[in-house]
């Protein structure tokens, strides 16, 4: 796994999620069309968090899954280059869920996405959360990359 960094200029530059939805900061390793990692850093200030829950916040479970999406969109727009440029990722499916750990204000959560299979403009991925080597969310996802003209 090479160490290439991508910054949130580039994130930004491969997918077109922005705050209060932009859920990855920074992309700490990537192998081409085959793994990445990437990072959020979880705040108070987080939207989300004023309802979820007061007094004792929690990430919801659908965020974190949600930055899994997202750090996979960066590695197959990243790994499709020039002929990914402005496409979109959409989720098609969630596959075993699962929430072991909450995250909460001040985690640093690590998301490691893999890809399982590729067909076409159909991806399918294993992410996997975690905060200080812990466990706290895995699933299995597919998207399709898709071109925004035509939805």
């Amino acid at each position: 796994m090479t160490q290439e960094i991508i910054d949130i200029r580039g994130i930004m530059n491969k997918i077109p999620h922005r705050y209060p939805l932009l859920l990855v900061d920074r992309i700490l390793s990537f192998e081409q069309g085959k793994r990445a990692t990437g990072l959020k850093n979880v705040t108070i200030n987080e939207p989300f968090f004023q309802g979820h829950f007061p007094g004792a916040p929690v990430m919801p479970g659908v965020l974190i899954v949600e930055s899994m999406a997202q750090t996979a969109g960066v590695l197959v727009v990243h790994t499709m280059g020039v002929e990914g440029e402005g496409k979109l990722v959409y989720f098609m499916t969630i596959d075993n869920a699962k929430f072991r750990k909450p995250v909460t204000p001040g985690d640093s959560l690590h998301i490691h996405v893999e890809v399982l299979k590729s067909r076409g403009p159909v991806w399918k991925f294993k992410g996997e959360a975690m905060v200080d080597g812990q466990l706290c969310a895995e699933a299995e996802f597919s998207a399709m990359i898709i071109d925004p003209e035509t939805v």
